[in-house]
């Protein structure tokens, strides 16, 4: 009888430990496996071919340097005038140009690094012209966004630059703390008001 208890005690322990081997080697990957490319979310696609900012400008927007598409969302709200918008219009549109080429090439390039590994035709030296290639091309796209971005603050009053980051949500940046590229620190210390 004591035998019988011990064997079914370890058939149900077997069967426990059993079931959660699946559990406990299931990747966080689950499921990406049936993507286009299986690196890139659709997503993720869908702002590279759109030219979004897909987090790319994430320096200088968490720093209180306003975008360009963003800005002119919120155009009435930081009362942008008739040249400013032009002027905004302007940024955007030479970013977005150039980040929607990068962004089809980028997701080319990822689609190529899908099909080697899915062919098993990845080599060492290929491998690394591709990793090479989209390291080029992600810098390219990050600095578009990011360029962009450091053309607004000439454009906008501090008044306005204060005003996009309070919509925006992020701690109210103080205008005396640094100037913007571009402006004499002295200058825009005294237009600000800033003490001493």
């Amino acid at each position: 009888m004591r035998t019988a208890i011990v064997v079914t005690f370890l058939a149900i322990a077997s069967s426990v430990v059993s079931a959660s081997e699946p559990a406990r080697h299931t990747s966080p990957y689950q499921g990406e496996e049936k993507r286009a490319v299986k690196s890139l979310a659709d997503s993720e696609v869908a702002d590279l071919l759109a030219g979004r900012g897909a987090g790319f400008a994430k320096a200088a927007e968490l720093n209180g340097v306003p975008g360009p598409a963003h800005l002119l969302e919120m155009k009435r709200e930081i009362a942008l005038t008739a040249g400013q918008e032009a002027e905004i219009e302007a940024v955007r549109q030479r970013m977005q140009a150039e980040a929607v080429e990068l962004g089809r090439r980028l997701v080319a390039l990822e689609a190529q690094l899908d099909a080697a590994f899915a062919t098993a035709t990845a080599t060492k030296e290929a491998l690394g012209d591709l990793l090479t290639a989209i390291a080029s091309v992600e810098r390219n796209l990050r600095f578009a966004h990011l360029a962009a971005h450091l053309e607004t603050p000439a454009i906008l009053t501090p008044g306005q630059i204060l005003a996009y980051n309070r919509l925006r949500g992020y701690a109210a940046a103080d205008p005396c703390a640094a100037p913007p590229p571009g402006h004499d620190p002295a200058l825009w210390r005294r237009h600000n008001h800033c003490s001493d």
